[in-house]
C-alpha cells in the first residue's frame, strides 16, 4: 500500500513551498503581462499629435503611387491653352497619326495639298465643325477654338503648308494690367 501512497504525492512537502506555489502563480502572470504592455507601447507608431500627419509625412506616403507623370489642374483657375503640338499629341494623333477614316496623316504633303488650297478658313471650319468622318474639334468638346485653330496649324505647317499661328485675344482685365 505504502507504493500507491508514494505515486500520488504533491511536489509541495512543506509549508514554505506551497507559499512560493502561490505568490509564483500570481505574479508570473503579472510579470508577463506588464513586459507585453510594454513591449507594445515602447515602438514609434504613427499616432494622431504626432508628425505622421504632417503635409511632409503625407507626400512621401503617397508619392510612390501619385507621381505616374499625371499633370493636375486647378479647374478654378483660368484655362492654360495647349500647344499646336500637344493638342496634335493628345487628339488628332488617334485619325491623323495613322490616316484612320481618310484622314490627311500627319506630315504627308500630298494629302494635305488640297485641303491647303482651300485656305485656312475653310480647313479651320472643317476642324472646328467636323467633316465627313471627323467629329467637330476632332472629338474633343473641351478644346478651345484657338487650341484647334493651334493644332491645325500645327498639323499643317507639318505636312507642306505656311499658315500663320493663331494670336490669342487677351481680355481687357489683362491688357489694362500690363500697362
Amino acid at each position: 500500500m505504502s507504493n500507491a501512497h508514494d505515486e500520488h504525492e504533491s511536489a509541495i512537502k512543506t509549508p514554505k513551498q506551497l507559499i512560493v506555489a502561490v505568490i509564483a502563480a500570481f505574479a508570473v502572470p503579472i510579470i508577463c503581462i506588464v513586459l507585453l504592455v510594454e513591449f507594445v507601447t515602447s515602438q514609434n507608431l504613427p499616432a494622431a499629435g504626432s508628425t505622421a500627419q504632417t503635409p511632409e509625412a503625407i507626400a512621401a506616403r503617397i508619392q510612390p503611387v501619385s507621381d505616374v507623370g499625371y499633370t493636375f489642374k486647378d479647374a478654378t483657375g483660368p484655362k492654360q491653352l495647349l500647344s499646336g503640338e500637344e493638342v496634335f499629341k493628345s487628339t488628332c494623333v488617334a485619325c491623323h497619326g495613322a490616316g484612320v477614316a481618310g484622314a490627311p496623316k500627319f506630315g504627308e504633303a500630298s494629302a494635305w495639298a488640297p485641303r491647303i488650297k482651300e485656305g485656312y478658313d475653310k480647313v479651320l471650319n472643317h476642324a472646328l465643325h467636323g467633316f465627313n468622318a471627323m467629329p467637330a474639334k476632332g472629338g474633343n468638346a473641351d478644346l478651345d477654338d484657338v487650341e484647334v485653330a493651334r493644332a491645325m496649324v500645327y498639323m499643317v505647317n507639318n505636312s507642306g503648308g505656311n499658315f500663320k499661328e493663331p494670336e490669342v485675344k487677351t481680355p481687357a482685365a489683362e491688357v489694362a494690367a500690363t500697362k
